[in-house]
């Protein structure tokens, strides 16, 4: 499966969770993100799942070679995002509910 598959098999698992919509299919940044109220929490980057997370989550994911700091074309890492490896084993779904629980509670 592409990752673009499963990016959007993960859209159909998540967009009929209260508050959570699609990716608006625009152009820029976060055009192709899943979003709570508004605030994306995953999206389809460069054929990489990118979510975010507190800092120390996204740290020992790196750590553990499943990802690396997403930069968004800046040159600057950003220390609550997670660009996941392809070739990682991490279930995305999961990952991505993580993420939307983080940013659903104030967090991110």
């Amino acid at each position: 499966m592409t990752p673009e598959d499963r990016f959007s098999a993960l859209v159909d698992e998540l967009v009929g969770l209260a508050g959570v919509t699609p990716p608006d299919g625009g152009r820029g940044f976060g055009s192709h993100a899943l979003r709570f109220q508004n605030k994306i929490f995953a999206m389809l980057a460069r054929g990489r799942l990118v979510v975010k997370l507190p800092k120390a989550r996204v740290d020992a994911l790196v750590a553990a070679g499943e990802g690396v700091h997403f930069d968004a074309n800046k040159g600057t890492p950003m220390k609550e995002w997670l660009s996941l490896d392809p070739a990682s084993d991490v279930a995305w779904e999961p990952l991505a509910r993580d993420a939307l629980d983080f940013v659903g509670h104030g967090r991110g």
